[in-house]
């Protein structure tokens, strides 16, 4: 007799084709400005939970300069010197998984994965830029519109976990472990901060941090 096919089964099967769909996301180097960077564990159709362990990946990254702190200064007359200015505070990122601001130890090993997606070092602990008011010591040498400023790359994306359910002695299903209904979630972090000062005399590269500073600079 052909045993019949179970409800769970039949989710299992939906699973793995999710999972299948976000495989074929990282080969292709999903959607995010970096290349993937995939697990080289692939994920079977069956599984031993005595012996696998939970399977987490990136699928998708998003990554946009932010501008943090900000503060325009009209330098008139000529001469050269240095000042003292505090910089507002203007926007902040916070690290989160699922919107928990909170990592722990399995939370930071995504955020691991995201900084091997984007190829640069990133939050991987609770942490956010909010703090203090910036205050800097800059330099000037002519007069001019100056954008005295501090930022960071903000990373967002989308991640897979899977888990493998025993069903039997030796044998198990993939589960989709992603809190809530869904078979992806979602995290923030950021770069390096970085401060500096822009000018409207040269345009800087579009979708650097720099050119973020330049625009609210009004260049």
């Amino acid at each position: 007799m052909t045993p019949a096919h179970s409800p769970r089964r039949r989710r299992t099967a939906a699973t793995a084709a999710a999972t299948m769909t976000a495989l074929a996301l990282l080969e292709l180097g999903g959607v995010g400005a970096a290349t993937a960077h995939a697990d080289t564990r692939s994920l079977r159709s069956s599984c031993n939970p005595a012996v696998d362990a939970p399977w987490v990946d990136v699928i998708h990254t998003q990554v946009d300069p932010i501008v943090t702190d900000y503060l325009t200064m009209v330098v008139v007359g000529a001469g050269s010197g240095t000042r003292t200015d505090a910089l507002p505070r203007v926007a902040s990122v916070t690290t989160s998984v699922d919107g928990n601001p909170t990592i722990t130890a399995a939370e930071s090993e995504i955020l691991l994965k995201a900084e091997a997606w984007v190829g640069f070092p990133v939050q991987k602990t609770t942490s956010s830029t909010g703090g203090s008011t910036l205050t800097t010591t800059w330099s000037y040498n002519q007069p001019d519109r100056y954008g005295l400023y501090r930022g960071t790359r903000k990373v967002l994306g989308e991640y897979v976990k899977y888990v493998c359910v025993r069903t039997g002695p030796d044998t198990g299903e993939w589960v989709s472990a992603v809190p809530g209904s869904g078979t992806t979630g979602t995290f923030i972090t950021y770069g390096s901060v970085e401060n500096g000062i822009v000018r409207c005399a040269r345009t800087e590269a579009a979708g650097t941090l720099r050119r973020a500073a330049q625009v609210r600079l009004g260049c």
